[in-house]
């Protein structure tokens, strides 16, 4: 039961296409025994990558599609509707490219980029640290200037595709300046002193892999910082914004899958003659499930098109995150509810659904955090929509 969708281009109805012949058979045969084995499926990420499926909103002449996000993330709903981990792998790598691609010099984006952007490099996005996870002023990690280097040195924690990618995009601390005082750099993997710890021991997506990564004396020329010394928090926080969108796609997607399962398990599951979806107690349930879905598309998509225009989208992301993830955690909650016994059994997916859907409310900030964007937003905010329009 695929989501019906109104694209903007016949070029997006193709990706849309394409995307659901790539999850039906290269994803799907796949999922349960990753996800079970814990096994970090690289493979399947330069599968994407050489679809073109991995630089979908990234400009063409540095090896993307040129999509507006509005299409980005209806492709990673469909991503995510099959296998989660492999969708947020997607949106994290596409996080990881952002401060490159909307801060990099044109000789930076021209060296780097399309190898980024091509299938073969994956990326991974170094800003939370052990102390500083919702506060990323606060972090410890350090860069200091060595004639045409910076010797980095710290911790970074919860790293997607730790000891995994091939490049790490790491904000780290230049001055004490609580605000202007973080820059970001492009950090190869295997630059001497760069680590991984083991793996993180999950409750779910198994299949991705996050560990600490360790930066012990790790040198990086002055040409691979990104932006200005100074403006890493700014990149970072502009670049947390596209990812909020991003996941608002992935728990959307992963919302859609376990509807899907129930109503298929309904209309098969038999009780007292009939269907169980056609029992008025559990065909509400289903009901809701199925407008929580919408609701979070409607949300994330709306957020996306404000991208689209250039206009702000801060307090949007925001709202999508929090709204979306929070309908995921429902939503597969009752998805396992709807399988009754079955749906507390690994034979059936919802209860992997369920126990995926948790953390979507916590990384990319807390839903916690998602108010206090959306509050402080609010506070700030005079005379609506008009304004930010630009009009009286």
């Amino acid at each position: 039961m695929p989501a019906t969708r109104a694209l903007p281009t016949e070029e997006a109805v193709e990706l849309i296409q394409l995307t659901r012949i790539l999850a039906a058979k290269e994803l799907a045969p796949r999922v349960a025994e990753a996800e079970a084995d814990e096994a970090f499926p690289r493979d399947v990420f330069r599968t994407l990558g050489r679809s073109g499926l991995l630089g979908l909103p990234f400009a063409e002449e540095h090896g993307g599609a040129d999509q507006p996000y509005e299409v980005y993330l209806q492709v990673l709903e469909e991503i995510a509707a099959v296998w989660s981990s492999v969708a947020v792998g997607v949106s994290v790598h596409a996080l990881s490219c952002f401060p490159l691609s909307r801060f990099g010099t044109p000789e930076q984006q021209a060296e780097w980029l399309p190898d980024m952007l091509g299938g073969e490099l994956l990326g991974a996005y170094c800003l939370s640290e052990p102390h500083a996870g919702s506060d990323p002023a606060a972090m410890r990690t350090r860069a200091v200037r060595d004639g045409d280097h910076y010797v980095l040195d710290g911790a970074k924690a919860w790293t997607t595709h730790g000891g995994h990618a091939d490049f790490y995009t790491v904000m780290a601390r230049t001055s004490e300046d609580r605000t202007r005082g973080v820059s970001c750099f492009l950090v190869p993997a295997g630059t001497p002193g760069l680590s991984a710890d083991p793996p993180e021991r999950k409750m779910g997506l198994t299949g991705s892999a996050t560990a600490t990564m360790r930066l012990d004396g790790v040198r990086v020329p002055v040409e691979r910082r990104i932006g200005q010394e100074g403006e890493g928090l700014k990149i970072a926080l502009a670049s947390l914004d596209c990812g909020r969108l991003g996941i608002s796609a992935v728990a959307t997607g992963l919302a859609q899958g376990a509807l899907d399962h129930a109503v298929r398990y309904a209309r098969e599951r038999e009780t007292f003659g009939k269907p169980i979806i056609e029992h008025q107690g559990l065909a509400f349930v289903l009901a809701d499930m199925g407008a929580a879905v919408e609701s979070s598309r409607a949300i994330a998509l709306a957020a996306a098109r404000l991208k689209d225009q250039g206009l702000p989208f801060t307090r949007e992301a925001a709202i999508a995150k929090l709204v979306s993830t929070d309908n995921a955690m429902k939503v597969t909650t009752d998805a396992v509810q709807v399988l009754g016994g079955y749906g507390y059994t690994r034979d059936f997916p919802v209860e992997r659904y369920m126990r995926e859907a948790k953390v979507m409310q916590i990384f990319e900030g807390t839903n916690q955090i998602q108010r206090m964007i959306i509050s402080r937003a609010l506070d700030r905010s005079e005379g609506g929509l008009l304004t930010v329009l630009g009009k009286e």
